[in-house]
C-alpha cells in the first residue's frame, strides 16, 4: 500500500496533473487531503489503473477526503506561457479552491512553483508513492478524460475518446487531413516532424 502521508503533524495536500503531453485540450491538475487513517489496497497512480478502477476510486476519494478539487489551464494560456507553467498554474487554480488550508503540500514531479507561502516537497513518481498525490491523479485523469470525451462529440476525427488528446497516429492523420482546432495546443509540435524544418530563418 502507499504512504499515508508524509508529514504526520500537518495538515498535508497530494497534487498532481493529468494531459502535460498531450497536444490538444487543457491542462487539469488536482489537489486532495485525505484523512490520516485514509486506507485503500486499491488506490495507486492512475496510469497503473483501469478506466473502471478510476471512476470507482473516483468516487472513493470525493467521499472520503478532507478536501479536493480540480484546476484547469485552456490550450490558449498553455500556448502563452508554456506547458511547465501552465501545469504548475492548474495545481494552483486547485489549490485556491481547497476547502480546508493545507499546511504543507506533495507534488507529483520534481519542480513545482512555490504557493503562496505554504512549503513543498516534490516527489518523483510520486503517484505510486503517496496517497494523496495518487487520489489527486485519479481525479485530474478522470475530469479531463470527461473533458475530452465530451470535445470528441464536437470534432469525432481526431479520436479524442480514445487517445484524450495524446499525440497518437491516428490524431496526427486527423491534424495533416483536416487541420486544427480551437483546442490544439499551436506551440506543440503538432505533426511529430523534425523540430529544426519549424524554423524560421
Amino acid at each position: 500500500m502507499l504512504l499515508p502521508y508524509l508529514n504526520k503533524d500537518l495538515i498535508e495536500a497530494g497534487c498532481d496533473e493529468a494531459g502535460r503531453g498531450c497536444l490538444a485540450g487543457s491542462v487539469y491538475a488536482s489537489a486532495v487531503i485525505l484523512p490520516k487513517d485514509f486506507k485503500n489496497e486499491l488506490l495507486n497512480d492512475s496510469k497503473k489503473l483501469t478506466e473502471c478502477q478510476r471512476y470507482a476510486l473516483r468516487e472513493v476519494v470525493q467521499r472520503e477526503a478532507l478536501a479536493w478539487a480540480v484546476g484547469v489551464v485552456t490550450p490558449e494560456e498553455i500556448d502563452r506561457i508554456n506547458i511547465l507553467n501552465a501545469s504548475f498554474l492548474a495545481m494552483h487554480r486547485a489549490l485556491d479552491q481547497l476547502s480546508l488550508r493545507p499546511q504543507h503540500l506533495l507534488i507529483d514531479g520534481n519542480r513545482f512553483k512555490k504557493y503562496q507561502d505554504l512549503p513543498h516537497t516534490t516527489v518523483v513518481k510520486g503517484d505510486g508513492k503517496y496517497l494523496s498525490i495518487a487520489a489527486a491523479s485519479i481525479l485530474a485523469k478522470t475530469y479531463r478524460d470527461d473533458y475530452m470525451n465530451g470535445l470528441h462529440e464536437e470534432y469525432p476525427f481526431y479520436d479524442w475518446s480514445n487517445n484524450k488528446g495524446y499525440p497518437t497516429k491516428k490524431h496526427r492523420a486527423a491534424i495533416r487531413e483536416h487541420g486544427t482546432t480551437p483546442y490544439h495546443r499551436m506551440t506543440f509540435n503538432l505533426l511529430g516532424e523534425d523540430p529544426q524544418l519549424e524554423l524560421n530563418f
